[in-house]
């Protein structure tokens, strides 16, 4: 029998005034998946009172959405897309980087697309 993983898992923290998100994607998303994730998210930049979050998305085991889920992505963008002021998306999927320039439409900060994680954390650690 073989298990097939998918989700996402976050991780959140603060070094001085920046707020640092992580984000690790794997397999093919889910409606559930949002359905976890979104609430979890939510209270987590609730808490935020200044828009400067810098976040790392690992894009390296996602293979893509659902047809809800990806509906379910796009509201989040759109939720809190002004709340970001540096989105690194540390993928290995040609796709990946025309996702990564589609969701710079809807996030007010600078997203960009890497293939090696240091390059990744040293953009987003740059002022």
């Amino acid at each position: 029998m073989s298990v097939k993983k998918h989700g996402l898992s976050i991780g959140i923290e603060r070094v001085e005034n920046n707020f640092f998100l992580s984000l690790k994607a794997v397999g093919k998303l889910t409606h559930e998946d949002y359905q976890v994730i979104t609430p979890m998210l939510d209270a987590a930049l609730s808490a935020v009172n200044q828009a400067s979050i810098k976040t790392l998305v690992d894009a390296t085991e996602l293979e893509g959405w659902e047809l809800r889920a990806a509906w379910d992505d796009f509201q989040l963008g759109l939720k809190h897309g002004s709340e970001f002021d540096k989105v690194a998306i540390y993928g290995n999927k040609q796709w990946q980087e025309f996702i990564a320039k589609v969701g710079s439409w809807f996030i007010s900060g600078e997203v960009k697309y890497f293939e090696d994680i240091e390059s990744a954390l040293a953009w987003l650690h740059k002022d």
